[in-house]
């Protein structure tokens, strides 16, 4: 709730003149405040979602924290916290946000709930030739980081669908 990458801004805009379906993504920091909190915060700062066809819901980045693997929560008070950060997101912008995690930390910090099966598009990190196995009941994953090493920068990333599929996650 006090961090801004300074290169947003350029790096947003620099996707959207090369014509690609872009986003934003939330680091999680669950002990710190609500998730409700934190969805405002997103928004507020570049998270947003509209139906231009061409802006990805937000992501909800869940992963290790300082203070351990689930931020010193409970499954149940970690499922809270997603529940409290996506409801708000939902409210403000019309969609639900995408949830980033990976199979084995979904699995230990949610108990591997299936709460967001039906609402949230799954971007399943796993650094390997294929996605492994699919946590929370998600039937599969809309999207797989399959490596923090892509030849332009960044990580490399993979739509389980056609153009015609993402231009429609674009759009609501």
């Amino acid at each position: 709730m006090s961090y801004i990458d300074p290169r947003f801004s350029s790096h947003y805009t620099g996707a959207t003149n090369a014509g690609f379906i872009r986003g934003a993504y939330h680091f999680a920091r669950p002990s710190s405040s609500t998730g409700a909190d934190q969805a405002e915060y997103f928004i507020a700062h570049g998270g947003g979602w509209t139906a231009d066809g061409i802006t990805l819901p937000g992501m909800l980045d869940l992963e290790p924290g300082d203070e351990g693997n689930c931020w010193g929560m409970s499954a149940t008070a970690m499922v809270n916290w997603v529940r409290d950060f996506s409801e708000q997101y939902q409210a403000k912008t019309d969609r639900y946000p995408m949830v980033y995690t990976t199979a084995e930390w979904w699995t230990e910090c949610t108990g591997n709930s299936n709460a967001f099966v039906d609402t949230n598009p799954l971007v399943l990190a796993k650094y390997a030739s294929s996605p492994g196995s699919i946590p929370g009941g998600w039937g599969s994953q809309t999207i797989w980081q399959n490596s923090d090493h892509f030849t332009y920068g960044g990580s490399s990333d993979i739509f389980n669908g056609n153009y015609t599929q993402l231009k429609r996650l674009a759009s609501g």
